[in-house]
């Protein structure tokens, strides 16, 4: 048997409630967050599903959080490929399997949009997390993800 997914492709009527999760999602990892320009965010990304999928993370019929899968393009990894850009799932609803759940569909939904690798980044500092994925099978490499902001 299997698990039903905890996903629920976002829309338009559902911005202002994962624009309510980012805030804390952001506080939790010391990002600055602006409501305004988070909903704007999410309306843009929403309008064109070229840059990839958004989803609300339910448990029994109750959104508990959000992830967001951005699309790119490798030649390393042969085409198409995706970074899950933001994770969240609400203190009261974690440790219990949802966010597994959570990664496992998105993974699924990925190979169905054709997309040859998903990235994530993780906290050095979460063990927990870095547990998950590890079980999910991301692999670290001898790299590191660097960023230099342009706006």
């Amino acid at each position: 048997m299997t698990q039903e997914s905890p996903l629920r492709a976002a829309g338009p009527a559902d911005v202002a409630t994962i624009v309510a999760f980012m805030e804390p999602f952001n506080a939790e990892i010391d990002v600055p967050f602006d409501v305004a320009v988070g909903a704007r965010l999410v309306r843009e990304f929403l309008a064109n599903p070229a840059l990839g999928r958004l989803w609300l993370i339910e448990r029994q019929g109750r959104a508990v959080g959000y992830v967001a899968l951005a699309f790119g393009w490798s030649f390393e990894y042969r085409g198409r490929d995706g970074i899950v850009d933001e994770l969240y799932v609400e203190p009261a609803a974690r440790r219990r399997g949802l966010a597994r759940a959570a990664v496992g569909a998105l993974l699924a939904e990925a190979a169905a949009e054709g997309l040859c690798a998903v990235h994530l980044e993780v906290e050095r500092d979460s063990d927990p997390a870095e547990r998950l994925y590890r079980s999910l099978g991301f692999a670290g490499n001898d790299r590191q993800l660097l960023t230099r902001r342009l706006r």
